[in-house]
């Protein structure tokens, strides 16, 4: 490998690796979840010990080029766009592709958490997120990382506001 081609800093580690570092860096109370690859969030939530609201999904959310954020989602809501909108006070946004998640942030869609991305965008929780202990994802499949709920948007410097609706049996 020529040194144009290394990567340097936390690129060189995985995943997992560099989310486990950044939540010690954090100082925030965590323990790490790890289980085999999963095809629900219930099942995900099972396999962490959380009930299913408790499972955070972390979103990645394109405000403009070059300008994204993280938007914390618990398990059984989706996002709702209009209040999101409103909230960062733009007209549009929109979801970015696998491979533009994974440049912004380092992770790969499944495995994305705010914890270690390769840059620190702007973080809005949900307001479900707070009150209770949660499971976030820690940056490889099948990894999570139980916290408080409060605890998290605190560490994370979060917007805390209501951006979810539930979502729709079925």
């Amino acid at each position: 490998m020529s040194d144009t081609d290394a990567q340097p800093g936390p690129v060189d580690v995985s995943g997992e690796e560099r989310a486990a570092q950044a939540l010690a860096a954090s100082g925030i109370d965590h323990v790490i979840v790890r289980h085999g690859r999963v095809s629900s969030l219930v099942e995900a939530a099972a396999a962490r010990g959380v009930e299913p609201g408790a499972l955070i999904k972390t979103i990645v959310v394109r405000r403009g080029e070059g300008d994204y954020l993280f938007v914390l989602v618990p398990g059984g809501r989706a996002i709702s766009w209009p209040k999101l909108r409103a909230l960062l006070g733009v007209n549009r946004l929109s979801m970015p592709d696998a491979a533009t998640a994974k440049d912004v942030t380092g992770y790969e869609r499944g495995t994305i958490t705010p914890f270690g991305s390769l840059r620190a965008w702007p973080v809005v929780a949900d307001e479900h997120v707070l009150g209770h202990e949660v499971s976030i994802g820690a940056g490889g499949h099948g990894v999570g990382a139980t916290v408080d709920g409060n605890a998290l948007v605190e560490a994370l410097g979060a917007q805390v506001a209501d951006v979810t609706d539930p979502e729709p049996a079925g």
